[in-house]
């Protein structure tokens, strides 16, 4: 394994983008900028590497994009009705940064952040430290993401997190793949497979109800492969409030401990994307408003639907949803996730 950096200047001072090859030659690079995900090149039926996560020519432009692209979004990933929970009996107010819901820890949030970098046993470790209050959130809050690229072509991201207080996380990556290639165009044909028979409906704010649904009957049925465009136009509440699919689907059977829960495959390609997670549910957007990005990495300007988000996460609005698997970190607790992104051919 052979890991190289190099640096960028921004306003916020240096950002370290580390680049890690395995034995066969396929890559991923990693940002301090929120943690992020720079880019995946990995093989297709072929044997010809091609990148498969959409991102930025200038590595600066990853600041306060709308698609949080590639990044670790925090403290709180996906939104919370209102800015506002409760916690131990006191009421806490967030920014109000989505309609009338915070989203993403925030306006500056854990992705707006140049994250402290190291390399440790062939991994890269990012660091960020949350000072208590910090976008309204309780707790002085240190966070590592550790990321690791096997020869197998496996990228495992490890989150973990301790707080001097009681607090509220929910952390995932918010990477968006197009399998055929991240300047290609949209992922309609690209088929999904998701371990889970339940989805969250929502408002159309996109805040979860508290229902938890059956997926069977409706175009939220992904428990048999089906290619992302079939039902993204269907006329239904969950495809009208987000322009196409950006919901939350509850994993089947969780118990917390790590199985695969999504398979994304492009049949143009031939590369097969195995998703493993230990937490209790999944996001997927649709890239519905990628439209008006930075220049891409390709110098071709990405569209709607030109790539697709699988966060694997807690729950959205959890705070406020007692039935929904709690969100809370106890003083001194550590909180500890796991994500896997497993690339076939």
């Amino acid at each position: 394994m052979e890991i190289f950096k190099r640096t960028v200047t921004s306003p916020k001072g240096d950002i370290t983008i580390y680049k890690i090859i395995n034995g066969t030659g396929a890559s991923v690079e990693i940002s301090t900028l929120g943690a992020g995900i720079v880019s995946i090149c990995v093989p297709d039926k072929n044997g010809e590497l091609e990148d498969v996560v959409l991102g930025y020519a200038n590595p600066v432009d990853y600041f306060y994009d709308g698609p949080c692209a590639g990044k670790i979004p925090g403290r709180y990933a996906n939104r919370i009705a209102k800015g506002h929970f409760s916690l131990n009996g006191k009421d806490y107010n967030l920014a109000i940064n989505n309609g009338p819901n915070a989203l993403h820890g925030g306006p500056e949030g854990f992705q707006n952040q140049i994250w402290e970098g190291s390399v440790i046993n062939d991994s890269v470790v990012l660091t960020y430290r949350s000072a208590d209050g910090e976008e309204g959130y309780p707790g002085n809050l240190k966070v590592t993401a550790t990321y690791t690229w096997s020869d197998s072509n496996e990228l495992t991201l490890k989150i973990e997190a301790t707080s001097d207080a009681d607090t509220i996380i929910n952390l995932t990556n918010h990477a968006y793949f197009n399998l055929s290639g991240e300047g290609s165009g949209n992922i309609f044909n690209h088929t999904l497979r998701l371990a889970a028979h339940k989805y969250l409906p929502t408002d159309d704010t996109l805040i979860p109800t508290g229902e938890i649904a059956d997926v069977a009957g409706t175009p939220m049925d992904f428990t048999e492969d089906k290619a992302i465009g079939k039902d993204i136009k269907c006329d239904f509440p969950a495809l009208n409030y987000g322009k196409g699919y950006d919901n939350c689907w509850v994993i089947d059977n969780w118990d917390g401990e790590i199985k695969e829960i999504a398979i994304l495959t492009d049949s143009v390609s031939g590369r097969t994307l195995k998703v493993s997670t230990d937490q209790p549910a999944v996001q997927v957007y649709t890239g519905n408003w990628l439209d008006g990005c930075p220049k891409s990495k390709s110098g071709k300007e990405y569209h709607d639907y030109d790539g697709v988000a699988i966060e694997c996460q807690g729950m959205p609005d959890a705070p406020n949803k007692p039935q929904f698997p709690t969100q809370k970190l106890n003083a001194g607790d550590i909180y500890s996730r796991t994500i896997k992104f497993s690339f076939l051919k």
